[in-house]
């Protein structure tokens, strides 16, 4: 069984500058009798970090690398300007000097597009989990959408002649449902079938070592 589970998620107020979604991800693997303190750390700077200007929400998945526990972090901004200037501030710089003690390889960091990180934040290595599971995870948020978001928008579309247009119609219960896959429920689905996407990866990885 995987040791990975998601541990919290902190989304800030709403906040402009949604065109260009970036995420960081800090991968943190903790030495060994040092996981409580790292654990009092990660939460003060979650808070920190949730006052940044521009921050969007953080998600940390828990997990186990070489017999260690491993703390992959995935935060997101709303450019790659206010995600540098964070990056650059005395804040973190602080913060990671005050963590370098706890931590077995330093802070390790990453950088991507937002679609990036539906799946792969999860992993604790490059591999991220088997398409097939990536397609089953899709498949069940996808689908209640295509089934429900039709029907909440029908009695508005017929109100007029332009709202019920073909390309009109399409374009609004399209924009519906990818607003809500990619902002709201993909990124709880990955928190909720965590174990289970990380579970056959995970095997692969344990069998080498035989017994972790």
């Amino acid at each position: 069984m995987s040791e990975s589970e998601t541990v919290e998620s902190a989304v800030s107020p709403a906040r402009s500058g949604f065109d260009e979604i970036v995420t960081l991800v800090v991968k943190h693997r903790i030495k060994a009798g040092q996981e409580a303190a790292y654990e009092a750390w990660l939460r003060r700077t979650v808070r920190v970090a949730a006052q940044w200007p521009g921050h969007l929400g953080v998600d940390v998945v828990r997990g186990k690398q070489g017999g260690l526990a491993l703390f992959t972090c995935v935060l997101r901004f709303c450019s790659t300007e206010v995600m540098q200037r964070w990056l650059d501030s005395p804040e973190r710089r602080e913060l990671v000097e005050e963590a370098m003690p706890l931590l077995a390889d330093g802070d390790q960091t990453e950088v991507g597009s937002h679609k990036e990180f539906w799946f792969t934040p999860l992993a604790d290595a490059a591999t991220p989990p088997p398409r097939w599971k990536q397609s089953v995870v899709t498949l069940l948020v996808i689908l209640p959408h295509t089934l429900l978001v039709p029907l909440l928008w029908g009695p508005l579309l017929q109100l007029n002649s332009f709202l019920s247009n073909y390309v009109v119609a399409t374009f609004l219960i399209t924009l519906t449902i990818v607003l809500s896959v990619v902002y709201v429920c993909m990124p709880l689905a990955t928190r909720l079938f965590a174990p289970w996407l990380e579970d056959s990866k995970a095997h692969v990885q344990m069998e080498p070592d035989h017994g972790q």
